[in-house]
């Protein structure tokens, strides 16, 4: 485990204590988008306690016989779950989300007290719903209807972002940059992306001086706490690739890699912090502002955040040796309003479901999968098969997720 793991664990334990692209790239995406959610409140009454594992790349009734049904374009009711993939190799889906990606670490050596936490992909193929692996990319973000993710080359900080085609397997543009970047991510509507600026690499770690896994050996890599070079960010408009840079110089309160973050309405952007109050907002300037009132208890190591409708905020864990639990709070309050099966909430699936990393109770914290949970309900329908290991260990998946 290295340090931002530790601080990430740390906070979350806390926390519950208490060819180019033409004219109108954005609109398609928007367009996706706004079919997903015409289809979201067709389907609201569906009943979505059947798991459904189905082929992605089927021709569709009423059009060609050369189409397929692509990932993106699947009922938000279908749940499409493999229990018995770890990590999983075929499509995994529930409501308004899915699976897109997810990524292991390793660390490549560079001298003899020195490597590179390295990210090794594996990208949904829309048209087989299978993860492919990819070694293209340092860093990937998959914009809402997953057609298009934001790319990083491999060596960080990189000078200019990519937008793939998830279609063609092409990146259809570069968008250059003058400060080196190293994270990027879409806003909720998929029009802009929020790009962070380092001077070096954020994933650069250095050999520990101590046993930090217990395994008896002096042979792990770490971060550097307090040595982050992290310098602002760009806000960028997807369509013309255009927008501006804000430095931002308070690398004191946060993890070597912190990467900025769009607030849920995306008209804000936002920082973790590593102590109290844990959370910074700024404008699309680099002004520091409040948090917004229905943002005043997201916690950014809280993955789910908000609900869709904006009315629950997902929260730290509230289980015991018995049940896994974790504590949905009142956006408004910070109050409880009731617990939900999982071990740690991931994604809102749609304003009554959450996908969750989830336990056998008694079992390692860290042999968990992923689950799909329900307000007012105990019913757990898994989608993935069990992770192994401890967190950090070589192979363990981190999952990322996107709206369909």
């Amino acid at each position: 485990m290295n340090a931002d793991e530790l601080v990430r664990d740390s906070l979350r334990e806390q926390a519950a204590e208490q060819p180019t692209l033409g004219p109108g790239f954005a609109e398609r995406v928007l367009t996706v988008r706004r079919r997903r959610r015409s289809r979201a409140l067709a389907s609201a009454a569906a009943a979505t306690a059947a798991v459904v594992a189905v082929a992605v790349a089927v021709p569709l009734l009423d059009s060609g016989k050369d189409d397929v049904r692509l990932a993106s374009e699947m009922n938000p009711s279908d749940i499409i779950a493999h229990p018995d993939q770890t990590p999983p190799g075929d499509l995994i889906a529930a409501g308004d989300v899915a699976l897109v990606a997810y990524y292991t670490w390793s660390n490549v050596k560079q001298t003899d007290d020195r490597a590179v936490a390295v990210r090794t992909y594996r990208l949904l193929d829309q048209k087989t719903g299978k993860y492919v692996k990819t070694t293209k990319w340092s860093f990937i973000d998959v914009a809402p209807g997953m057609r298009t993710a934001a790319v990083l080359e491999k060596d960080l900080p990189a000078k200019r972002i990519g937008l793939l085609n998830l279609l063609t397997g092409e990146v259809e543009r570069w968008i250059p940059v003058d400060r080196g970047v190293a994270g990027v991510e879409f806003s909720p509507d998929g029009s802009k992306l929020v790009a962070t600026t380092y001077s070096k690499n954020p994933d650069l770690r250095y050999k520990a001086d101590y046993d930090s896994d217990g395994d008896g050996k002096k042979n792990d890599w770490m971060s550097q706490l307090g040595q982050s070079s992290r310098t602002g960010f760009y806000v960028l408009d997807v369509d013309s690739g255009k927008g501006s840079w804000s430095e931002v110089t308070d690398v004191d309160e946060h993890n070597v890699r912190q990467d900025f973050a769009f607030s849920h309405d995306g008209k804000l952007v936002y920082s973790g912090l590593s102590s109290a109050p844990h959370m910074q907002y700024y404008d699309f300037a680099g002004k520091k502002v409040a948090k917004p009132a229905n943002e005043e208890y997201v916690l950014w190591f809280n993955d789910a955040g908000l609900s869709p409708d904006g009315k629950l905020v997902g929260g730290g864990y509230a289980g015991n040796n018995k049940q896994s639990a974790s504590v949905l709070l009142d956006p408004y309050t910070g109050k409880w309003v009731t617990k939900v099966r999982g071990q740690q909430l991931l994604a809102w699936a749609d304003n009554k479901r959450l996908i969750a990393w989830d336990i056998t109770p008694g079992s390692n914290e860290f042999h968990n999968r992923l689950v799909l949970v329900t307000v007012g309900s105990d019913k757990v329908v898994p989608l993935s098969g069990f992770r192994k290991g401890n967190d950090g260990a070589a192979g363990r998946w981190t999952p990322i997720f996107a709206e369909r």
